[in-house]
Protein backbone atom coordinates (compact mmCIF):
# COMPACT_ATOMS: atom_id res chain seq x y z
CA UNK A 1 0.00 0.00 0.00
CA UNK A 2 2.00 2.90 -1.54
CA UNK A 3 1.43 6.49 -0.02
CA UNK A 4 -0.34 7.53 -3.11
CA UNK A 5 -3.13 5.21 -2.13
CA UNK A 6 -2.74 5.02 1.83
CA UNK A 7 -3.19 8.95 2.32
CA UNK A 8 -5.09 9.45 -0.52
CA UNK A 9 -7.74 6.63 -0.20
CA UNK A 10 -7.05 3.70 2.40
CA UNK A 11 -5.84 6.24 5.69
CA UNK A 12 -9.14 8.71 5.65
CA UNK A 13 -11.70 5.63 5.87
CA UNK A 14 -9.73 3.16 7.70
CA UNK A 15 -9.59 5.51 10.50
CA UNK A 16 -13.14 5.72 10.96
CA UNK A 17 -13.16 2.12 12.56
CA UNK A 18 -11.17 1.00 15.42
CA UNK A 19 -7.38 0.91 15.04
CA UNK A 20 -7.11 -2.72 15.63
CA UNK A 21 -9.92 -3.86 13.05
CA UNK A 22 -7.42 -1.16 10.10
CA UNK A 23 -4.42 -2.42 11.10
CA UNK A 24 -5.13 -6.00 11.23
CA UNK A 25 -7.29 -5.15 8.04
CA UNK A 26 -4.11 -3.80 6.27
CA UNK A 27 -1.50 -6.23 7.81
CA UNK A 28 -3.76 -9.63 6.59
CA UNK A 29 -4.18 -8.55 3.36
CA UNK A 30 -0.71 -7.90 2.62
CA UNK A 31 0.86 -10.59 4.21
CA UNK A 32 -2.14 -12.58 1.90
CA UNK A 33 -0.63 -10.56 -1.30
CA UNK A 34 3.11 -11.55 0.13
CA UNK A 35 2.61 -15.33 0.45
CA UNK A 36 3.23 -16.14 -3.33
CA UNK A 37 5.78 -15.37 -5.58
CA UNK A 38 3.33 -13.05 -8.07
CA UNK A 39 2.38 -10.98 -5.32
CA UNK A 40 5.58 -10.06 -3.51
CA UNK A 41 6.54 -9.12 -6.99
CA UNK A 42 3.42 -7.15 -7.35
CA UNK A 43 4.27 -5.36 -4.11
CA UNK A 44 7.87 -4.66 -5.28
CA UNK A 45 5.94 -3.36 -8.69
CA UNK A 46 4.03 -1.17 -7.31
CA UNK A 47 6.51 0.80 -4.75
CA UNK A 48 10.75 -0.35 -5.81
CA UNK A 49 10.88 -0.73 -2.01
CA UNK A 50 14.25 -2.50 -2.25
CA UNK A 51 17.29 -0.07 -0.81
CA UNK A 52 20.18 1.01 -2.39
CA UNK A 53 23.14 -1.60 -1.74
CA UNK A 54 25.50 1.32 -0.38
CA UNK A 55 23.14 1.33 2.80
CA UNK A 56 24.23 -2.51 4.10
CA UNK A 57 26.54 -3.18 6.89
CA UNK A 58 27.46 -6.04 8.74
CA UNK A 59 25.67 -5.54 12.62
CA UNK A 60 25.63 -8.01 14.82
CA UNK A 61 27.37 -10.23 12.96
CA UNK A 62 24.56 -10.50 10.24
CA UNK A 63 24.20 -8.24 6.69
CA UNK A 64 21.63 -5.55 7.39
CA UNK A 65 20.89 -3.93 4.26
CA UNK A 66 19.11 -0.85 5.48
CA UNK A 67 19.56 1.13 8.82
CA UNK A 68 15.48 1.37 8.80
CA UNK A 69 13.50 -1.51 11.12
CA UNK A 70 10.25 -1.71 12.69
CA UNK A 71 9.08 -1.89 16.14
CA UNK A 72 7.27 -4.74 17.55
CA UNK A 73 4.86 -2.83 18.71
CA UNK A 74 3.37 -2.01 15.55
CA UNK A 75 2.66 -5.41 14.75
CA UNK A 76 2.29 -7.26 18.26
CA UNK A 77 -0.03 -10.34 16.64
CA UNK A 78 2.43 -11.01 13.63
CA UNK A 79 -0.25 -10.52 10.78
CA UNK A 80 2.13 -8.38 8.73
CA UNK A 81 4.87 -10.28 9.21
CA UNK A 82 5.43 -11.96 5.77
CA UNK A 83 4.38 -7.96 4.16
CA UNK A 84 6.84 -5.94 6.17
CA UNK A 85 9.98 -7.70 4.84
CA UNK A 86 8.48 -6.54 1.24
CA UNK A 87 8.21 -2.77 2.87
CA UNK A 88 11.94 -1.30 2.35
CA UNK A 89 12.69 -2.21 6.37
CA UNK A 90 16.25 -3.75 7.08
CA UNK A 91 15.06 -5.81 9.78
CA UNK A 92 12.02 -6.30 12.62
CA UNK A 93 11.56 -6.39 15.84
CA UNK A 94 9.69 -9.04 17.19
CA UNK A 95 7.17 -8.82 20.62
CA UNK A 96 7.64 -8.49 23.22
CA UNK A 97 7.19 -12.15 24.03
CA UNK A 98 6.28 -14.17 27.16
CA UNK A 99 5.80 -16.94 28.29
CA UNK A 100 2.01 -16.62 28.70
CA UNK A 101 1.59 -13.63 26.96
CA UNK A 102 -0.03 -10.77 27.89
CA UNK A 103 -3.81 -11.22 29.40
CA UNK A 104 -4.81 -7.51 29.05
CA UNK A 105 -6.44 -6.93 26.21
CA UNK A 106 -5.49 -4.09 23.89
CA UNK A 107 -7.24 -0.92 24.19
CA UNK A 108 -5.55 1.46 20.89
CA UNK A 109 -6.97 4.65 21.20
CA UNK A 110 -5.89 7.33 18.39
CA UNK A 111 -5.44 11.13 19.20
CA UNK A 112 -5.75 12.99 15.39
CA UNK A 113 -4.73 16.19 16.35
CA UNK A 114 -1.60 15.14 18.46
CA UNK A 115 -1.10 12.30 15.63
CA UNK A 116 -0.41 10.18 19.01
CA UNK A 117 -1.73 6.47 19.55
CA UNK A 118 -2.23 4.71 22.92
CA UNK A 119 -2.72 1.52 24.50
CA UNK A 120 0.57 -0.03 22.92
CA UNK A 121 2.28 -0.77 26.10
CA UNK A 122 2.37 -3.25 28.33
CA UNK A 123 0.95 -6.48 26.17
CA UNK A 124 3.18 -9.25 25.32
CA UNK A 125 2.77 -12.10 22.82
CA UNK A 126 2.59 -16.01 24.08
CA UNK A 127 5.81 -18.14 23.34
CA UNK A 128 3.96 -20.75 21.61
CA UNK A 129 2.25 -18.22 19.20
CA UNK A 130 5.39 -16.49 18.06
CA UNK A 131 7.01 -19.75 18.19
CA UNK A 132 4.15 -20.96 15.71
CA UNK A 133 4.16 -17.60 13.76
CA UNK A 134 7.97 -18.01 12.86
CA UNK A 135 7.64 -21.39 12.13
CA UNK A 136 5.00 -21.30 9.65
CA UNK A 137 7.19 -18.42 7.90
CA UNK A 138 8.42 -19.78 4.56
CA UNK A 139 10.90 -17.33 3.88
CA UNK A 140 13.22 -14.87 5.83
CA UNK A 141 14.46 -12.08 3.97
CA UNK A 142 15.49 -9.99 6.95
CA UNK A 143 17.02 -10.08 9.90
CA UNK A 144 14.66 -10.71 13.46
CA UNK A 145 15.09 -9.05 16.71
CA UNK A 146 12.70 -10.98 19.39
CA UNK A 147 12.02 -8.66 22.41
CA UNK A 148 11.69 -10.93 25.26
CA UNK A 149 10.26 -10.38 29.03
CA UNK A 150 9.26 -12.33 32.42
CA UNK A 151 11.76 -13.31 35.15
CA UNK A 152 15.32 -14.38 34.48
CA UNK A 153 14.55 -18.02 34.07
CA UNK A 154 11.46 -17.42 32.08
CA UNK A 155 13.64 -15.24 29.60
CA UNK A 156 16.51 -18.00 29.40
CA UNK A 157 13.93 -20.56 28.38
CA UNK A 158 12.28 -17.53 25.96
CA UNK A 159 15.50 -17.01 24.17
CA UNK A 160 16.44 -21.11 23.72
CA UNK A 161 12.97 -21.88 21.92
CA UNK A 162 13.48 -18.77 19.86
CA UNK A 163 16.81 -19.41 19.18
CA UNK A 164 16.83 -20.67 15.14
CA UNK A 165 14.40 -17.93 14.42
CA UNK A 166 16.41 -15.09 15.99
CA UNK A 167 19.69 -12.65 15.02
CA UNK A 168 19.37 -10.87 18.12
CA UNK A 169 17.68 -10.47 21.56
CA UNK A 170 16.24 -7.43 23.32
CA UNK A 171 16.65 -7.27 27.31
CA UNK A 172 15.32 -5.02 29.57
CA UNK A 173 18.62 -3.40 31.71
CA UNK A 174 17.21 -4.78 35.00
CA UNK A 175 17.12 -8.30 33.82
CA UNK A 176 20.33 -9.39 35.73
CA UNK A 177 21.43 -9.44 38.99
CA UNK A 178 24.89 -9.23 38.06
CA UNK A 179 27.22 -9.22 35.51
CA UNK A 180 28.58 -12.39 36.13
CA UNK A 181 25.30 -13.59 36.03
CA UNK A 182 25.07 -12.05 32.17
CA UNK A 183 28.15 -13.31 31.57
CA UNK A 184 27.07 -17.24 32.02
CA UNK A 185 23.88 -16.54 30.15
CA UNK A 186 25.76 -15.33 27.10
CA UNK A 187 27.99 -17.72 26.60
CA UNK A 188 24.87 -20.16 26.53
CA UNK A 189 23.02 -17.95 24.14
CA UNK A 190 24.99 -17.39 21.14
CA UNK A 191 23.16 -14.61 19.95
CA UNK A 192 23.52 -10.98 19.78
CA UNK A 193 21.90 -9.02 23.74
CA UNK A 194 20.54 -5.89 22.76
CA UNK A 195 20.05 -3.75 26.24
CA UNK A 196 16.61 -1.85 26.06
CA UNK A 197 16.89 1.41 28.63
CA UNK A 198 15.39 4.67 27.98
CA UNK A 199 16.47 7.99 28.07
CA UNK A 200 15.83 9.15 31.02
CA UNK A 201 17.42 6.26 33.14
CA UNK A 202 21.04 7.15 32.27
CA UNK A 203 21.42 5.21 35.82
CA UNK A 204 20.50 1.84 34.00
CA UNK A 205 23.22 3.07 31.16
CA UNK A 206 25.67 3.55 33.61
CA UNK A 207 25.18 -0.02 35.19
CA UNK A 208 25.29 -1.61 31.22
CA UNK A 209 29.45 -0.70 31.32
CA UNK A 210 29.80 -3.62 33.53
CA UNK A 211 28.19 -6.21 31.20
CA UNK A 212 30.07 -5.59 27.66
CA UNK A 213 26.23 -5.44 25.77
CA UNK A 214 26.14 -6.66 22.13
CA UNK A 215 23.65 -3.12 21.56
CA UNK A 216 22.03 -0.46 23.24
CA UNK A 217 18.10 0.01 22.32
CA UNK A 218 17.52 3.74 23.41
CA UNK A 219 13.94 4.24 23.43
CA UNK A 220 10.49 6.12 25.27
CA UNK A 221 13.02 9.39 23.11
CA UNK A 222 9.97 11.77 22.72
CA UNK A 223 12.51 13.55 19.86
CA UNK A 224 15.24 13.02 17.68
CA UNK A 225 17.56 15.81 20.23
CA UNK A 226 17.05 13.57 23.33
CA UNK A 227 18.63 10.49 21.27
CA UNK A 228 20.96 12.72 20.31
CA UNK A 229 22.60 13.84 24.36
CA UNK A 230 21.76 10.59 25.33
CA UNK A 231 23.83 9.19 22.49
CA UNK A 232 26.96 11.27 23.68
CA UNK A 233 27.05 9.79 27.19
CA UNK A 234 27.24 6.78 25.63
CA UNK A 235 29.57 7.24 23.23
CA UNK A 236 31.56 8.50 26.10
CA UNK A 237 31.00 5.18 28.41
CA UNK A 238 31.00 2.71 25.80
CA UNK A 239 33.37 1.21 22.74
CA UNK A 240 32.46 3.39 19.69
CA UNK A 241 32.13 0.81 17.41
CA UNK A 242 28.70 -0.35 20.17
CA UNK A 243 25.67 -0.92 18.09
CA UNK A 244 23.08 2.13 18.84
CA UNK A 245 19.35 1.16 17.95
CA UNK A 246 16.78 3.84 18.82
CA UNK A 247 12.92 3.84 18.91
CA UNK A 248 12.05 7.60 18.81
CA UNK A 249 9.70 10.02 17.20
CA UNK A 250 10.36 9.65 13.51
CA UNK A 251 7.77 11.32 11.59
CA UNK A 252 9.59 12.32 8.48
CA UNK A 253 13.07 11.25 6.86
CA UNK A 254 14.70 14.38 8.13
CA UNK A 255 14.18 12.42 11.86
CA UNK A 256 15.77 9.81 10.87
CA UNK A 257 18.83 11.12 8.59
CA UNK A 258 19.51 13.67 12.10
CA UNK A 259 19.84 10.68 13.86
CA UNK A 260 21.81 8.61 11.68
CA UNK A 261 24.63 11.48 11.01
CA UNK A 262 24.53 11.63 14.41
CA UNK A 263 26.18 8.23 15.12
CA UNK A 264 22.53 6.09 15.74
CA UNK A 265 23.15 2.41 13.98
CA UNK A 266 19.84 1.78 13.48
CA UNK A 267 16.48 3.24 13.80
CA UNK A 268 13.17 1.66 14.24
CA UNK A 269 9.68 3.28 13.22
CA UNK A 270 7.24 3.57 16.11
CA UNK A 271 3.03 4.60 16.11
CA UNK A 272 4.54 7.70 13.86
CA UNK A 273 4.50 5.18 10.79
CA UNK A 274 0.95 5.10 11.19
CA UNK A 275 0.79 8.69 10.31
CA UNK A 276 3.59 8.82 8.05
CA UNK A 277 2.80 6.03 5.88
CA UNK A 278 4.04 2.96 4.32
CA UNK A 279 6.57 4.63 2.27
CA UNK A 280 8.33 6.12 5.02
CA UNK A 281 11.15 3.54 4.99
CA UNK A 282 11.50 4.23 1.43
CA UNK A 283 11.79 7.51 1.57
CA UNK A 284 14.33 7.50 4.59
CA UNK A 285 16.78 4.99 2.44
CA UNK A 286 16.44 7.29 -0.39
CA UNK A 287 17.16 10.64 1.57
CA UNK A 288 20.03 8.59 3.52
CA UNK A 289 21.62 7.54 0.33
CA UNK A 290 21.43 10.90 -1.36
CA UNK A 291 23.97 12.04 1.60
CA UNK A 292 26.09 9.20 1.16
CA UNK A 293 28.78 9.34 -1.63
CA UNK A 294 27.68 9.22 -4.90
CA UNK A 295 27.82 5.46 -7.18
CA UNK A 296 29.82 6.93 -10.64
CA UNK A 297 28.00 5.06 -13.28
CA UNK A 298 27.76 5.64 -16.92
CA UNK A 299 25.64 3.82 -18.92
CA UNK A 300 26.79 3.84 -22.40
CA UNK A 301 23.68 1.92 -23.36
CA UNK A 302 21.35 4.72 -22.93
CA UNK A 303 22.01 6.20 -26.29
CA UNK A 304 20.89 3.26 -28.02
CA UNK A 305 17.63 3.10 -26.10
CA UNK A 306 17.45 6.98 -26.90
CA UNK A 307 17.46 6.20 -30.63
CA UNK A 308 14.84 3.71 -30.64
CA UNK A 309 12.48 6.35 -28.43
CA UNK A 310 13.59 8.61 -31.77
CA UNK A 311 12.73 5.98 -34.27
CA UNK A 312 9.51 5.56 -32.81
CA UNK A 313 8.60 9.01 -32.78
CA UNK A 314 9.99 10.02 -35.90
CA UNK A 315 7.91 6.91 -37.42
CA UNK A 316 5.00 8.56 -35.17
CA UNK A 317 5.47 11.35 -37.52
CA UNK A 318 5.40 9.71 -40.49
CA UNK A 319 2.65 8.00 -39.77
CA UNK A 320 0.56 11.15 -38.98
CA UNK A 321 1.16 12.82 -42.36
CA UNK A 322 -0.04 10.05 -44.38
CA UNK A 323 -3.07 9.36 -42.16
CA UNK A 324 -3.56 13.46 -42.85
CA UNK A 325 -3.42 13.15 -46.16
CA UNK A 326 -3.81 9.82 -48.67
CA UNK A 327 -5.00 7.40 -45.28
CA UNK A 328 -4.34 3.99 -47.20
CA UNK A 329 -1.05 3.36 -49.31
CA UNK A 330 -0.36 1.90 -52.35
CA UNK A 331 0.27 -1.71 -50.80
CA UNK A 332 -2.71 -0.88 -49.14
CA UNK A 333 -4.91 -0.95 -52.07
CA UNK A 334 -3.22 -3.72 -53.61
CA UNK A 335 -4.14 -5.96 -50.89
CA UNK A 336 -7.75 -4.49 -51.14
CA UNK A 337 -7.45 -4.60 -55.01
CA UNK A 338 -9.83 -1.87 -55.33
CA UNK A 339 -8.82 2.16 -54.76
CA UNK A 340 -8.98 4.77 -52.57
CA UNK A 341 -11.32 6.53 -54.60
CA UNK A 342 -13.72 3.13 -54.85
CA UNK A 343 -13.86 3.42 -51.14
CA UNK A 344 -14.72 7.12 -51.05
CA UNK A 345 -17.07 6.53 -53.18
CA UNK A 346 -18.75 3.65 -51.40
CA UNK A 347 -18.81 5.34 -48.41
CA UNK A 348 -16.41 8.17 -47.25
CA UNK A 349 -16.79 7.82 -43.62
CA UNK A 350 -15.01 4.62 -43.90
CA UNK A 351 -11.65 6.87 -45.21
CA UNK A 352 -12.40 9.04 -42.36
CA UNK A 353 -13.14 6.03 -40.02
CA UNK A 354 -9.52 4.55 -40.74
CA UNK A 355 -7.95 7.98 -40.52
CA UNK A 356 -9.12 8.67 -36.99
CA UNK A 357 -7.76 5.10 -36.08
CA UNK A 358 -4.17 5.67 -37.97
CA UNK A 359 -3.60 9.11 -36.44
CA UNK A 360 -4.80 7.95 -33.11
CA UNK A 361 -1.90 5.17 -33.37
CA UNK A 362 0.40 8.00 -34.88
CA UNK A 363 0.18 10.55 -31.51
CA UNK A 364 0.24 7.47 -29.05
CA UNK A 365 3.99 6.25 -31.03
CA UNK A 366 5.11 9.99 -30.73
CA UNK A 367 3.84 10.23 -27.20
CA UNK A 368 5.72 6.95 -26.68
CA UNK A 369 8.68 7.89 -28.10
CA UNK A 370 8.93 10.99 -26.47
CA UNK A 371 9.00 8.68 -22.74
CA UNK A 372 11.24 6.57 -24.17
CA UNK A 373 13.98 9.45 -25.05
CA UNK A 374 12.92 11.10 -21.67
CA UNK A 375 13.64 7.60 -19.78
CA UNK A 376 16.76 6.38 -21.59
CA UNK A 377 18.44 10.38 -21.46
CA UNK A 378 18.06 11.39 -17.30
CA UNK A 379 17.75 7.86 -15.95
CA UNK A 380 19.49 4.84 -17.66
CA UNK A 381 22.22 7.55 -18.46
CA UNK A 382 22.70 8.06 -14.99
CA UNK A 383 22.31 3.82 -14.01
CA UNK A 384 18.99 3.96 -12.72
CA UNK A 385 17.76 0.53 -12.24
CA UNK A 386 14.14 1.61 -12.21
CA UNK A 387 14.39 3.50 -15.57
CA UNK A 388 15.66 0.88 -17.48
CA UNK A 389 13.10 -1.60 -16.50
CA UNK A 390 10.57 0.34 -17.46
CA UNK A 391 11.94 0.99 -20.83
CA UNK A 392 12.57 -2.86 -20.96
CA UNK A 393 8.44 -4.11 -19.93
CA UNK A 394 7.32 -1.68 -22.54
CA UNK A 395 9.30 -2.38 -24.86
CA UNK A 396 8.73 -6.12 -24.80
CA UNK A 397 5.17 -5.61 -24.63
CA UNK A 398 5.55 -3.37 -27.82
CA UNK A 399 7.69 -6.13 -29.68
CA UNK A 400 5.03 -8.59 -28.88
CA UNK A 401 2.24 -6.66 -30.12
CA UNK A 402 3.36 -7.82 -34.11
CA UNK A 403 1.64 -11.48 -33.03
CA UNK A 404 -1.25 -9.75 -32.81
CA UNK A 405 -1.22 -8.67 -36.86
CA UNK A 406 -0.56 -12.22 -37.83
CA UNK A 407 -4.06 -13.69 -37.26
CA UNK A 408 -5.84 -11.01 -39.41
CA UNK A 409 -4.33 -12.01 -43.01
CA UNK A 410 -2.63 -8.83 -43.42
CA UNK A 411 0.76 -7.86 -42.66
CA UNK A 412 2.18 -4.87 -44.08
CA UNK A 413 5.78 -5.05 -45.30
CA UNK A 414 5.75 -1.14 -43.33
CA UNK A 415 5.36 -2.25 -40.15
CA UNK A 416 7.62 -5.38 -40.55
CA UNK A 417 10.47 -2.71 -41.83
CA UNK A 418 9.72 -0.98 -38.90
CA UNK A 419 10.25 -3.80 -36.32
CA UNK A 420 13.55 -5.09 -37.98
CA UNK A 421 14.59 -1.21 -37.16
CA UNK A 422 13.69 -0.98 -34.11
CA UNK A 423 14.89 -4.25 -33.18
CA UNK A 424 18.33 -3.93 -32.82
CA UNK A 425 18.61 -0.61 -31.53
CA UNK A 426 16.43 -2.35 -28.59
CA UNK A 427 18.72 -5.16 -28.05
CA UNK A 428 22.02 -3.29 -28.03
CA UNK A 429 20.57 -1.19 -25.70
CA UNK A 430 19.62 -3.97 -23.14
CA UNK A 431 22.82 -5.65 -23.86
CA UNK A 432 24.97 -2.73 -22.99
CA UNK A 433 23.22 -1.02 -20.32
CA UNK A 434 23.35 -4.14 -17.81
CA UNK A 435 25.38 -1.95 -15.51
CA UNK A 436 22.24 0.34 -14.69
CA UNK A 437 21.49 -0.96 -11.21
CA UNK A 438 21.55 2.47 -9.01
CA UNK A 439 18.88 3.14 -6.60
CA UNK A 440 17.78 6.62 -7.23
CA UNK A 441 17.80 9.24 -4.00
CA UNK A 442 15.67 11.86 -2.81
CA UNK A 443 16.44 15.13 -1.04
CA UNK A 444 13.15 14.90 0.36
CA UNK A 445 12.90 15.00 4.32
CA UNK A 446 9.71 16.86 5.45
CA UNK A 447 5.83 16.26 4.86
CA UNK A 448 5.09 19.16 3.65
CA UNK A 449 2.21 20.30 2.20
CA UNK A 450 3.70 19.61 -1.98
CA UNK A 451 4.50 16.38 -0.79
CA UNK A 452 1.06 15.87 0.47
CA UNK A 453 -0.37 17.45 -2.64
CA UNK A 454 2.25 15.40 -5.29
CA UNK A 455 0.82 12.56 -3.34
CA UNK A 456 -2.96 13.22 -5.07
CA UNK A 457 -0.95 13.92 -8.51
CA UNK A 458 0.63 10.90 -8.37
CA UNK A 459 -2.75 8.51 -7.45
CA UNK A 460 -3.83 10.50 -11.23
CA UNK A 461 -1.00 9.22 -13.14
CA UNK A 462 -0.82 6.16 -12.02
CA UNK A 463 -4.65 5.65 -12.46
CA UNK A 464 -3.76 7.42 -16.56
CA UNK A 465 -0.94 4.46 -17.10
CA UNK A 466 -3.14 1.64 -15.37
CA UNK A 467 -6.66 2.93 -17.49
CA UNK A 468 -4.32 3.59 -20.56
CA UNK A 469 -2.78 -0.30 -20.31
CA UNK A 470 -6.54 -1.47 -19.85
CA UNK A 471 -7.39 0.40 -22.63
CA UNK A 472 -5.06 -1.37 -25.10
CA UNK A 473 -5.66 -4.55 -23.54
CA UNK A 474 -9.48 -3.67 -23.83
CA UNK A 475 -8.46 -2.05 -27.78
CA UNK A 476 -6.65 -5.27 -28.84
CA UNK A 477 -9.17 -8.14 -27.64
CA UNK A 478 -12.06 -6.23 -29.09
CA UNK A 479 -9.65 -5.95 -32.78
CA UNK A 480 -8.82 -9.99 -32.33
CA UNK A 481 -13.00 -10.59 -31.80
CA UNK A 482 -15.74 -7.83 -33.09
CA UNK A 483 -13.39 -5.87 -34.20
CA UNK A 484 -15.94 -2.50 -34.15
CA UNK A 485 -17.99 -1.46 -31.15
CA UNK A 486 -21.66 -0.08 -31.70
CA UNK A 487 -20.93 3.18 -31.67
CA UNK A 488 -18.36 2.49 -34.89
CA UNK A 489 -21.10 1.16 -36.55
CA UNK A 490 -23.34 3.79 -35.87
CA UNK A 491 -20.48 6.38 -37.49
CA UNK A 492 -20.08 4.31 -40.88
CA UNK A 493 -24.03 3.19 -40.58
CA UNK A 494 -23.01 0.21 -41.95
CA UNK A 495 -22.87 -3.49 -40.42
CA UNK A 496 -19.95 -5.97 -40.59
CA UNK A 497 -21.54 -8.01 -43.33
CA UNK A 498 -22.19 -4.85 -45.76
CA UNK A 499 -18.28 -3.61 -45.57
CA UNK A 500 -17.73 -7.87 -46.72
CA UNK A 501 -19.91 -7.30 -49.15
CA UNK A 502 -18.07 -4.79 -50.91
CA UNK A 503 -14.55 -5.60 -49.76
CA UNK A 504 -13.63 -8.68 -48.12
CA UNK A 505 -10.61 -7.67 -47.18
CA UNK A 506 -11.10 -4.04 -45.76
CA UNK A 507 -12.56 -5.39 -42.54
CA UNK A 508 -8.92 -7.57 -41.72
CA UNK A 509 -7.36 -4.12 -42.92
CA UNK A 510 -9.57 -2.11 -39.95
CA UNK A 511 -8.53 -4.92 -37.76
CA UNK A 512 -4.84 -4.54 -38.76
CA UNK A 513 -5.07 -0.66 -37.73
CA UNK A 514 -6.62 -1.70 -34.36
CA UNK A 515 -4.49 -4.00 -33.41
CA UNK A 516 -1.35 -1.70 -33.97
CA UNK A 517 -3.05 1.26 -31.91
CA UNK A 518 -4.25 -1.41 -29.01
CA UNK A 519 -0.28 -2.71 -29.06
CA UNK A 520 1.20 0.80 -28.93
CA UNK A 521 -1.99 2.54 -26.31
CA UNK A 522 -1.02 -0.81 -23.84
CA UNK A 523 2.80 0.03 -24.11
CA UNK A 524 3.02 3.71 -23.72
CA UNK A 525 0.28 3.02 -20.33
CA UNK A 526 2.15 0.99 -18.87
CA UNK A 527 5.52 3.78 -19.56
CA UNK A 528 2.83 6.48 -18.15
CA UNK A 529 2.25 3.89 -15.15
CA UNK A 530 5.75 2.39 -13.87
CA UNK A 531 7.14 6.30 -14.23
CA UNK A 532 4.14 7.40 -12.24
CA UNK A 533 5.37 4.89 -9.53
CA UNK A 534 9.22 4.69 -9.70
CA UNK A 535 9.87 8.34 -10.97
CA UNK A 536 8.34 11.13 -8.84
CA UNK A 537 10.63 12.39 -6.45
CA UNK A 538 11.08 15.65 -4.91
CA UNK A 539 13.29 17.82 -8.01
CA UNK A 540 12.88 15.62 -10.67
CA UNK A 541 11.98 18.29 -12.92
CA UNK A 542 11.72 15.84 -16.08
CA UNK A 543 9.74 13.25 -14.88
CA UNK A 544 7.00 16.51 -14.64
CA UNK A 545 8.28 17.87 -18.48
CA UNK A 546 7.88 13.89 -19.47
CA UNK A 547 4.67 13.76 -18.05
CA UNK A 548 3.21 17.28 -19.52
CA UNK A 549 4.64 17.10 -22.81
CA UNK A 550 5.04 13.66 -24.11
CA UNK A 551 1.14 13.25 -23.53
CA UNK A 552 0.26 16.36 -25.89
CA UNK A 553 0.45 14.21 -28.89
CA UNK A 554 -1.70 11.26 -27.89
CA UNK A 555 -4.14 13.44 -26.53
CA UNK A 556 -4.46 16.04 -29.54
CA UNK A 557 -4.34 13.12 -31.91
CA UNK A 558 -7.40 11.03 -30.26
CA UNK A 559 -9.64 13.48 -29.53
CA UNK A 560 -8.94 16.63 -32.12
CA UNK A 561 -9.33 13.66 -34.82
CA UNK A 562 -12.90 12.66 -33.34
CA UNK A 563 -14.11 15.99 -34.13
CA UNK A 564 -12.31 16.58 -37.42
CA UNK A 565 -14.21 13.65 -38.39
CA UNK A 566 -17.56 14.26 -36.92
CA UNK A 567 -17.17 10.94 -35.30
CA UNK A 568 -17.96 12.81 -31.56
CA UNK A 569 -19.98 10.70 -29.54
CA UNK A 570 -20.51 11.36 -26.07
CA UNK A 571 -19.81 7.95 -24.45
CA UNK A 572 -17.26 6.99 -27.03
CA UNK A 573 -14.89 10.10 -26.19
CA UNK A 574 -15.59 9.38 -22.33
CA UNK A 575 -12.46 7.61 -21.73
CA UNK A 576 -10.79 10.39 -23.27
CA UNK A 577 -11.99 12.70 -21.22
CA UNK A 578 -11.17 11.22 -18.32
CA UNK A 579 -7.72 10.67 -19.33
CA UNK A 580 -7.85 14.43 -20.16
CA UNK A 581 -9.00 15.26 -16.45
CA UNK A 582 -6.53 12.70 -14.72
CA UNK A 583 -3.52 13.78 -16.62
CA UNK A 584 -4.29 17.99 -15.73
CA UNK A 585 -4.85 16.98 -11.98
CA UNK A 586 -1.49 15.20 -12.07
CA UNK A 587 0.68 17.70 -13.55
CA UNK A 588 -0.68 20.84 -11.14
CA UNK A 589 -0.61 18.71 -8.24
CA UNK A 590 3.35 17.50 -8.93
CA UNK A 591 4.16 20.66 -10.18
CA UNK A 592 5.31 22.37 -7.06
CA UNK A 593 6.66 18.86 -5.61
CA UNK A 594 8.93 18.13 -9.10
CA UNK A 595 9.50 21.44 -9.97
CA UNK A 596 12.17 22.46 -7.49
CA UNK A 597 16.12 23.00 -7.32
CA UNK A 598 17.47 19.17 -6.71
CA UNK A 599 20.45 19.79 -4.04
CA UNK A 600 22.68 17.08 -2.93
Amino acid sequence: MPDWSYHTIFKPILHKFSPSFSREFIHRGMSLLSSTLIGEAFIEFLGHMSPSKKLGKQIFGVHINSPVGLSGKIDPQLSGLKAFQNLGFGFLEIGPVSISGSEKKEGLYIDQEQKQIYGFNNVSMKLSTVKEHLHSLKKKKIPFFIRVEGTFQEIKHICEELLPYSDGFILNSNVFDSANQYKHFKEQISEPLIFSCSTEDMTAIEKLRNYDPSGILLEECSTPDKVIDSLKTIRRSFDSDLPIITLSRIREPFDAVTLLDNGVSLIMLGYDYVFAGPGLPKRINEAYSNRLPEESVMVTGWLWYWLFGLAITIAGFIALFFSMTAIILPYDESFLGIMRMDIFDFNPAILYFMAHDRMTLSGTMISGGIIYMQLARYGIRYGLHWARKAVNVAGMIGFLGIFLFIGYGYFDWLHGLFWLILLPLFIFGYLKSKNAYTAPTSTNLFNHPSWKLSLIGQLSFVILGAALSLGGIVISVIGASTIFVPTDLSYLCLTPEMLNEFNERLIPVIAHDRAGFGSALLSVGLLVLMLALWGIREGESWVWWTFTVGAIPAFLSGIVTHFIIGYTDFVHLLPAYIAVALYMIGIICTAPFLIKRRKK
